[in-house]
């Protein structure tokens, strides 16, 4: 038996509502649709559909396997794109969007060493603090830093996004290091509009406890990239992403705060808005995306400074 025929039929069926309507739909014969749905049927032990002559239903075992012949025909037709052309190029137009402080911290360079080995794609890098709906604005991906992504969204996790704590050596001179997260609350902290705005959370040394510290300051933004600059300008203390704030913690210019304490990570997610006929030039980006910042990335540096 085709098994993956039959369940192309036997979903065919329950779209369509009838026999004689998928037989139409798939040019097949009416015979050949009835013997796909029986050798599924027979193969499952099961009977999936009840058939009257006026309605069809799926039975309790039909439910049950609906959903999974989807997922299964969804992945061999993403096999058969994948394999299809293994030697054509990616070639065309893709539209990406990141938050400034991403695209320029760390995207920019992965696009300018993408397209040198596909030089027939164009990227389009849409920069963006805030999410996009991905269809009205025509993305064809989306990179986002979340502690979790909408389950009704497609995503690919890229990586761990670490944060660290940190301040000028300038307002620790004048001000004092802290030593504890929670004098957090009493000091000038440097906020983001959408990510731990009033709250900053955090897991205590090997126990894993967690702590969360309410915060407030004088200055906060929508850019993270503006946060590293008013911390390294002496304005207060900041929660930077890694991914930014490490080549100033090596050379200095900021100074890490809380050893013991590590900020909650956070996931790096490919977002796209769907898994069928995926284009080659998507598929090829999310591959290498994966690849350059999987497990831990280089600008990963959780000892420094």
């Amino acid at each position: 038996m085709d098994r993956l025929n039959a369940m192309r039929v036997f979903v065919a069926v329950v779209d369509a509502g009838s026999l004689s309507a998928a037989a139409d739909k798939l040019d097949m014969s009416r015979p050949v649709v009835t013997r796909y749905v029986a050798e599924l049927e027979q193969w499952t032990g099961a009977r999936l559909l009840h058939r009257t002559t006026r309605r069809l239903s799926l039975t309790a075992a039909g439910e049950e396997l609906l959903p999974r012949c989807r997922q299964v025909l969804e992945l061999a037709g993403d096999m058969q794109a994948a394999v299809r052309h293994p030697a054509e190029a990616p070639r065309g137009q893709l539209r990406i969007t990141a938050s400034t402080s991403f695209a320029q911290a760390q995207l920019a360079d992965a696009v300018a060493d993408y397209v040198r080995i596909h030089p027939g794609v164009a990227v389009d890098l849409v920069l963006l603090d805030r999410a996009v709906n991905l269809v009205d604005e025509r993305i064809d991906l989306a990179i986002r830093v979340a502690a979790e992504i909408d389950p009704n969204l497609i995503a690919r996790r890229l990586s761990d996004c670490h944060s660290v704590v940190c301040a000028s050596p300038d307002y620790l001179g004048l001000h004092g290091r802290p030593l504890a997260v929670e004098e957090l609350a009493q000091r000038n902290c440097l906020t983001h509009f959408y990510f731990g705005r009033s709250l900053w959370n955090f897991t205590r040394g090997a126990t894993g406890e967690p702590v969360s510290v309410a915060v407030g300051g004088n200055v906060s933004a929508n850019d993270a990239a503006t946060l590293m600059c008013l911390a390294r300008a002496g304005a207060g203390i900041a929660m930077l992403p890694t991914y930014l704030a490490a080549p100033l913690l090596q050379r200095g210019e900021l100074v890490r705060l809380f050893e013991d304490c590590e900020p909650q990570v956070v996931g790096i997610y490919a977002v796209y808005a769907s898994r069928k006929h995926m284009p080659a030039t998507l598929r090829t980006m999310l591959d290498f995306l994966a690849e350059r910042f999987a497990d831990q990335p280089a600008w990963d540096l959780p000892h420094a400074g």
